[in-house]
């Protein structure tokens, strides 16, 4: 994945008031850690040379673990570089709900996985709801709303989001 696809990815992310970092699969870890200053719950990464196991993260949280939590980590199956948005399946590990109910949502997308532009992205989407009838958001930095007045961050869902990129996957 050239490198201007992942800067501009992450150009797009602060313009919506989400923060990012990029690491190699070994740091990994240390990088979740110094990420993670209070009760976390995920779900399975399905990223090659990422795990959660070692970390101080719940998975397959109960209702009230996942209401606890500060912090919820999923993956993104995929992310749309102009934008600023990433990929959040609806499955059975419950990767919709850890994005939504924690106050910041910490995604974790593979560099390979970074598409430059919706169209590219939307392909690749098609490919694979259609071969698995699956449900996916596209979320673009924290839930955000002016309903009521001036802008407020949380509304309906997290309200901070930070997105590792995972470089050499």
């Amino acid at each position: 994945m050239p490198d201007t696809t992942v800067s501009t990815f992450r150009d797009s992310l602060a313009e919506h008031n989400a923060s990012s970092s990029v690491v190699e699969a070994a740091a990994f870890e240390d990088e979740l850690e110094s990420l993670l200053t209070g009760p976390a719950v995920g779900v399975p990464l399905d990223i090659d040379g990422v795990s959660l196991a070692d970390l101080p993260v719940t998975l397959d949280p109960t209702p009230a673990e996942l209401e606890a939590a500060d912090f919820g980590v999923t993956a993104a199956s995929l992310a749309v570089a102009d934008y600023g948005s990433i990929a959040v399946r609806a499955d059975a590990a419950g990767t919709e709900p850890v994005s939504l109910f924690p106050e910041t949502h910490v995604a974790v997308v593979a560099a390979s996985d970074v598409e430059p532009d919706a169209e590219r992205a939307f392909e690749r989407l098609d490919d694979g709801a259609r071969a698995d009838r699956a449900s996916v958001v596209l979320a673009t930095g924290p839930s955000a709303t002016a309903d009521m007045g001036e802008l407020v961050y949380g509304a309906h869902g997290p309200t901070d989001v930070h997105v590792v990129v995972v470089e050499d996957r």
